[in-house]
């Protein structure tokens, strides 16, 4: 085969590895819009299981096994992108400012909270999972329970990687509402 082939068949190789899709995790508005004592909240790193702070989207099949989605790719790094949008969920849902760590403001916070998450998947059944645990630390009294275990469902449209971020989004917008009402008074 002449060099001039071999390069050609080489860039169009590249330039498929290249076009991978991106996909975003961006949750509809808050829908609640809650009280709280706290005046300042941060929320720490979200932390995400393994196959979940991958740049790949990953699914489960139906013999429990959990593997990537080929060729589609999260738009940013997941334990960052979930951490910033569940902090401008709370933000927006709550009376008080929330941001993520590290603190970008001036003193200290009123509150943290911690989410650990222990399932973040699209299911072999048809619903996307996220399930896991938070803790709030107050230090002007408590804000509700220090630590409450979530476990959202929410229904896969399909299993594209379109349909499995959308699904992800809005689960993560119930958990910003469910976290909201927990620290709200």
């Amino acid at each position: 085969m002449p060099i001039r082939h071999v390069l050609i068949v080489s860039l169009v190789a590249l330039a498929g590895c290249a076009a991978s899709p991106r996909y975003l995790i961006d949750p509809p508005a808050a829908s609640v819009s809650v009280r709280t004592a706290a005046q300042s909240i941060m929320l720490r790193d979200v932390s995400l299981p393994d196959y979940a702070s991958a740049d790949k989207i990953s699914v489960q099949d139906a013999d429990g096994s959990v593997r990537e989605v080929k060729s589609a790719l999260w738009a940013d790094l997941p334990p960052r992108a979930v951490t910033l949008a569940l902090a401008r969920q709370l933000d927006t849902a709550l009376s008080a400012t929330v941001a993520a760590a590290p603190w970008p403001l001036a003193g200290l916070p009123d509150a943290e909270i911690e989410v650990r998450v222990e399932r973040n998947l699209a299911g072999s059944d048809g619903q996307f999972r996220l399930a896991g645990t938070f803790y709030v630390l107050s230090e002007i009294g408590r804000l509700g329970p220090e630590s409450s275990g979530f476990d959202i469902a929410v229904p896969l449209a399909g299993t594209s990687p379109a349909e499995i971020a959308a699904a992800q989004s809005q689960a993560l917008a119930k958990l910003a509402e469910t976290i909201a009402l927990s620290v709200g008074r």
